[in-house]
């Protein structure tokens, strides 16, 4: 624990030129008495140093050499912590020079939009006032020289950075990415306010808004999760549809000859397969096989569930693929959730039509005609998705239904069930491998979670023009390429499981098994050895807000700038990440 016990000002005696005089403070650390320097008043005036000397010393015998709450103002505070926790591992990844080899104003902005990005998630005017000096909470204008930033001023730095983000992106691809390395690819899409953006257009919308235009985009990662690259495309681009592009900037933009695409069966379709991969050298790919393709392989000849006996997964070979690997794998644990999920959704189904069937037969307002019928029945059955399990007969007085019992046997039987396809062979890459790697899009899908909602907020998206659209997603890639790296650094304190799932006992297809550190995070909140609170990524962040910069004014003309003492939480989170306040 630190004590200040006393502020002072001290001659140090200079053997042919006048004596240096200091501004010092005298603290209690842990019972010793320490002293350290917090200004060189050498140049100051003789009257001025004498001024201050004056309110430093002790007003009555009772007092001491403790400094009066009267002999000093305490000035404006900023936010300290946040600013250097998040620009020195900038600094330590070299992402400055990632961004350009010269230091200038524009990329000066770059940075700071980055780590508001990381901060707050705000606009490029949210920007502008976390750094302008009449707005600003942090230190952030004043550690990136921009205390007059302007959002039109970040505009211009998101232009001048659109021109650099394919030699960005090459250089990230260059530092993660070696030749027969993984390359996860997978894409999302996030929705606009406003509707003057050429590229944003109405299609599937992965955030649930279909009332709304959305932009696509692609993100390229390393078997890590960590990302190299994103690319933008319009609203209704489809899935397979870009994966061709994925693999002209692997080879054209990231120079890489040998490379495994990871994807999921929308992306690496068979249709991509065919027309990029199958003949491509130095390709190869790893995906799952569509739900109508395992139908097709199960109806051919049932499989035997003793074959997932052991791991849970096989090998089976087929005449329609006879040139890639296919591991079926099937999931005890997925197959009851399945099929519990597939028996309450029947059970809510049957009792809302059996509303409507009430309806036809009620003396007042009854719903008559087959159009009406129709219409409601419709209303129910796509609610919950049933259609194809439900045989329905529509007349104009009323309707009849029933289970179909065949079709809801043909889904059952797939419960838990689906199939990885390679082009590696078995001597490369085992089949516990196959089905690992494939999890691996686990990784980009929690990269999408952080960049949309939880910490970066990319959405929804408020910029015009198709250029800043695409600056503003490359800036929050490369936020989220900044917290990456933080969260691994901080991950002792955080409730993530700091072991891999590879490196955990137990079938890889099954939901990996918590490590006892983990568990013990989880159910006590401490961790394991030190005993320390845990916590997720944001309250970290957010717990070195605790953390400011203070001016204090001993005199009208004199003041000096104070950086508080972290709280030992605080103290834990900067040492992991290797700050130095």
């Amino acid at each position: 624990m630190t004590i200040i016990v006393a502020m002072y000002i001290e001659r140090i005696p200079n053997r042919n030129s006048p004596p240096a005089v200091l501004l010092r403070e005298s603290y209690r650390d842990n019972g010793k008495v320490k002293k350290r320097t917090l200004a060189n008043l050498s140049k100051l005036p003789p009257h001025v140093v004498s001024t201050i000397q004056k309110s430093l010393s002790p007003k009555s015998d009772k007092q001491n050499s403790v400094i009066s709450d009267k002999s000093f103002v305490l000035g404006h505070a900023l936010q300290y912590g946040q600013v250097e926790a998040i620009l020195q591992t900038m600094d330590r990844l070299g992402l400055p020079r990632l961004i350009d080899r010269k230091d200038s104003r524009d990329r000066r902005t770059v940075l700071a939009m980055i780590a508001d990005r990381i901060m707050h998630g705000g606009s490029k005017l949210s920007t502008s006032r976390q750094c302008n000096i009449e707005t600003a909470i942090s230190t952030l204008g004043k550690r990136m020289d921009l205390e007059d930033l302007t959002e039109y001023q970040c505009y211009q730095a998101m232009d001048w950075l659109l021109d650099k983000q394919k030699g960005i992106q090459k250089n990230l691809a260059k530092k993660h990415i070696e030749n027969s390395d993984f390359m996860l690819y997978d894409m999302s899409s996030s929705y606009f306010e406003g509707k003057n953006c050429p590229i944003a257009k109405r299609g599937y919308s992965r955030d649930h808004r279909g009332d709304l235009p959305q932009v696509n985009y692609g993100l390229t990662c390393n078997r890590q999760g960590i990302p190299v690259a994103i690319e933008v495309f319009d609203g209704n681009t489809s899935d397979h549809n870009t994966f061709e592009s994925a693999i002209k900037q692997a080879r054209d933009v990231f120079g890489v000859e040998e490379v495994i695409f990871v994807g999921d069966r929308g992306m690496i379709s068979s249709k991509a397969i065919d027309e990029h991969l199958r003949d491509a050298g130095g390709l190869h790919w790893i995906t799952a096989l569509p739900n109508a393709s395992l139908r097709k392989i199960i109806n051919q000849g049932p499989v035997q569930m003793t074959l997932f006996d052991d791991e849970c997964m096989a090998e089976i070979p087929h005449p329609d693929h006879s040139d890639e690997r296919l591991v079926i794998c099937r999931n005890p644990l997925l197959a009851e959730e399945r099929k519990r999920k597939r028996k309450e959704l029947l059970d809510a189904t049957e009792r809302q039509l059996a509303k409507i069937k009430n309806r036809t037969t009620s003396r007042r307002a009854r719903l008559k005609g087959k159009d009406a019928i129709g219409l409601a029945i419709g209303k129910v059955i796509s609610k919950h998705k049933m259609q194809k399990h439900f045989d329905i007969e529509i007349t104009e007085d009323g309707f009849s239904y029933s289970r179909n019992e065949k079709k809801i046997s043909e889904e059952a039987a797939l419960d838990g069930l689906y199939a990885v396809r390679t082009d590696i062979n078995k001597e490369q890459m085992p089949d516990r491998e196959v089905v690992w790697n494939y999890k691996l899009l686990s990784r980009v899908e929690r990269a999408f979670r952080s960049m949309k909602s939880i910490d970066l907020k990319i959405r929804p998206i408020h910029h015009r023009l198709e250029k800043r659209v695409r600056a503003h997603m490359f800036i929050c890639m490369l936020a989220y390429y900044v917290e990456w790296h933080m969260r691994e650094k901080l991950a002792p304190i955080l409730f993530q499981d700091e072991q891999s799932e590879l490196q955990r006992e137990g079938s890889v297809v099954k939901p990996a098994e918590r490590s006892e550190n983990a568990k013990f995070k989880a159910s006590t909140k401490r961790t394991p050895n030190e005993g320390l609170a845990v916590m997720s990524y944001r309250d970290a962040i957010n717990t070195l807000t605790s953390v400011v910069s203070i001016e204090v004014r001993l005199t009208d003309e004199f003041s000096i700038q104070k950086t508080s003492e972290p709280a030992p939480v605080a103290k834990v989170i900067l040492d992991l990440l290797g700050v130095k306040v």
